[in-house]
């Protein structure tokens, strides 16, 4: 089990590595069993702008493990996004594969005006 943490935050560090070098904002999100997290990281990586997650007091009846749930966050970051003035970002999956939870959550992200 430790193996298969380590790669993911190997794949991670990588692809961080690479936002941070063009500075760009970055759409960051985390998923475990019961839910899924997003957040608006700046591009050095100092301050968060805006966050989503299952736990948020709009989201928190429905289950937040399922695709449903995600879309919901999805959408919800990329309302709060606009809000902040945020148009592009960068979207760092943490090394997670890109189906499921995470694909749903992006296209609801992108459905909502975000580009990345």
């Amino acid at each position: 089990m430790l193996d298969k943490k380590n790669a993911r935050l190997r794949r991670a560090r990588r692809v961080r590595a690479k936002i941070r070098e063009l500075k760009a904002n970055r759409l960051c999100i985390h998923r475990t069993p019961r839910h899924i997290y997003a957040q608006i990281i700046t591009g050095d990586g100092s301050n968060v702008i805006c966050t989503a997650s299952t736990l948020d007091k709009d989201l928190r009846g429905e289950s937040g493990g399922n695709v449903e749930a995600a879309v919901e966050v999805g959408k919800l970051i990329a309302k709060r996004a606009k809000k902040n003035g945020i148009q592009v970002v960068a979207f760092d999956r943490s090394g997670f594969r890109y189906h499921g939870r995470v694909k749903a959550l992006a296209d609801a992200a992108r459905e909502g005006g975000l580009e990345f």
